[in-house]
């Protein structure tokens, strides 16, 4: 696996069909264990809704994904939530579709365009984070080049994981592993050399796309 899709943090979204009022959470979860805790986290905020439906994929491989009607007709909620993650090419996430049922039925076919259209609706709107591997690098400067540094780590759009204001400012930053050649050298010649470059280690980021 070189990269992968998620979202970043919890969205809410919600919409009326019917009279019966559909809130959507979607959240970024990674295993398992932290997926069935945030269905049951969304079950306690909403104790008195008629349905808690729930889909899931949870880890970066698409092998661990889950789903529940809870209590809605079989295959008319969950399914179709989860149906729309898949179609989204979207890992370690989980989405919950509460209803507040409005006195309408909507039929089966109503039900899998109503949650699967809210699910859809929360996921485009969420805020995407590609997964790829990254270099992480402490990058350190004297005082006098530290101006210069931040324009450049701005234009790049890097991702600063911290900054130590000691003896020299000593910058981490985390680096697409791909593009990690070309932004060691260019930093080194925006500074004329003037930089200290060490490589810390690598694992998958979610850089914001």
């Amino acid at each position: 696996m070189q990269q992968y899709l998620s979202i970043c943090g919890e969205t809410v979204t919600q919409k009326v069909i019917e009279k019966s009022r559909f809130i959507t959470t979607s959240r970024h979860v990674e295993g398992e264990e932290q997926a069935k805790a945030f269905v049951e986290e969304i079950r306690s905020k909403y104790p008195d809704a008629t349905h808690n439906c729930s889909a899931y994929i949870c880890d970066e491989l698409g092998n661990c994904l889950r789903f529940s009607d809870d209590g809605e007709p079989q295959g008319t909620a969950g399914m179709p939530m989860l149906e729309v993650i898949k179609n989204k090419k979207l890992y370690q996430t989980a989405v919950v579709v509460t209803r507040y049922f409005g006195g309408i039925k909507l039929g089966a076919g109503g039900l899998v365009r109503a949650y699967s259209g809210s699910a859809a609706e929360n996921l485009d709107v969420a805020q995407k984070v590609l997964y790829q591997t990254c270099s992480e690098g402490k990058y350190t400067v004297d005082y006098s080049c530290v101006d210069t540094a931040l324009r450049y780590l701005s234009e790049q759009g890097a991702n600063i994981l911290n900054t130590e204001y000691l003896n020299e400012v000593i910058f981490t930053v985390a680096v697409k592993k791909d593009e990690e050649e070309d932004f060691n050298s260019s930093f080194l010649n925006r500074l004329n050399g003037k930089i200290k470059i060490e490589k810390l280690k690598e694992y998958f980021f979610p850089f914001k796309i």
